[in-house]
């Protein structure tokens, strides 16, 4: 049975906060740091192919534009899903779930923050720019989110906005799509499902209980395990062809090709070991594989974007 709102308020309770870190959840910055390293890692390779320096006034001004989108876009996702935020252990002190933010007040910001930051990096860096973020922001919210609600397949159709960060970084750069953006979006794109594997792992029984579709539906929690591993394991094997794709287009050389092996094996090996989930889905253990892998992944991709900004084709010194 679904525990109420409540009664999770009375297992978590609410701690005082000031606006500043209300917002900070709101605006959900450890995601968005990490949207900023990749597009950042896209703007830095893109001007590279370009010939001149990444580190010029043409960077700040897009990372500012996303940065903005990206926030504004978690206030309008955490605005819809305040509800079910609140049947969430992890979630329910969330400041519009917990009622310290309004819900005019969070659409007010999140669709200000989105639309002003999208005609912002359209003016600053190119319309495609600005036209992509956009889109971006429509596909995590008018999309994936309502449908976390409905189908387990929401996992696939949310990896295309969260892969779209490094392209974006990638055209403010150069002002087109290319081959080489296309191939950090792949890289993106295939990284997010172990990722979203352990973190649907370790929170399947909240997110049952919010009726989200992360994993298939509790209680078959064999069945839930062996998709979930399946899965993880699918894409940890297509990671290490997918790293590799910089260099097969000559945007990297040796030097990332072989850190990419490295690190795409190690992240492989830890999707593996995730598996032992299979053993006993039901015991503690399972999360603490589950979050080895999460842990894993979050330090892999910064990893292989530095090796990838590292070995760079055109490389310039400073």
């Amino acid at each position: 049975m679904a525990t109420s709102a409540t009664t999770d308020h009375v297992l978590a309770p609410a701690k005082p906060h000031s606006l500043l870190a209300d917002y900070a959840t709101l605006f959900k910055v450890r995601i968005s740091t990490m949207v900023i390293i990749t597009a950042g890692a896209g703007f830095y390779l893109g001007s590279l192919q370009s010939g001149i320096s990444p580190f010029h006034a043409g960077l700040l001004q897009a990372l500012l534009g996303i940065t903005v989108v990206t926030c504004g876009s978690s206030a309008l996702n955490q605005a819809l899903e305040r509800k079910t935020d609140r049947l969430m252990h992890r979630t329910a002190d969330r400041p519009m779930a917990a009622g310290r933010i309004s819900l005019t007040h969070g659409l007010v910001l999140g669709f200000a923050a989105t639309f002003l930051g999208s005609l912002y990096l359209a003016y600053t860096t190119n319309l495609l720019t600005g036209t992509l973020t956009l889109l971006t922001a429509i596909g995590y919210v008018a999309i994936y989110t309502p449908l976390k609600r409905v189908t387990t397949v929401n996992t696939f159709i949310g990896a295309f906005p969260g892969a779209l960060p490094p392209l974006i970084g990638w055209t403010a750069a150069r002002g087109v799509i290319e081959w080489p953006g296309v191939a950090l979006f792949a890289i993106l794109f295939v990284w997010q499902f172990p990722h979203f594997m352990a973190i649907g792992w370790m929170y399947r029984e909240d997110y049952a209980r919010a009726g989200i579709r992360l994993t298939p539906n509790l209680p078959n929690t064999q069945y839930a395990a062996q998709s979930t591993v399946i899965q993880a394991l699918f894409y940890a094997i297509l990671m290490i062809p997918a790293s590799l794709w910089p260099a097969a287009l000559h945007t990297t050389g040796f030097f990332y090709a072989a850190a990419a092996t490295i690190l795409g094996a190690g992240y492989l090996w830890y999707t593996i070991r995730f598996a032992r989930i299979l053993r006993n889905p039901d015991s503690d253990s399972s999360c603490l594989v589950a979050r080895d892998l999460l842990r894993a992944s979050v330090i892999y991709l910064p990893l292989l974007l530095a090796a990838m900004m590292l070995d760079a084709k055109g490389r310039l010194l400073f």
